[in-house]
């Protein structure tokens, strides 16, 4: 197996990256917004819940 950063061997105290030092670097990618997962793009209009549809009025007399 070889690291996802750098493509050297991987060390199994570093798995699966062949340093701290890689690890490290792939962390900040995360962090630093790197690294995205795809995706819709944010909708503000999805985050209303939908009206619930009213009853017929009563039309008892």
């Amino acid at each position: 197996m070889t690291c996802p950063i750098c493509g050297k061997k991987t060390e199994a105290a570093a798995r699966p990256f062949c340093s701290k030092r890689c690890a490290d670097i792939d962390l900040a990618r995360w962090l630093g917004d790197g690294y995205r997962i795809g995706g819709a793009e944010d909708d503000p209009a999805a985050d209303v819940p939908e009206a619930e549809p009213s009853a017929p009025p009563d039309r008892a007399h």
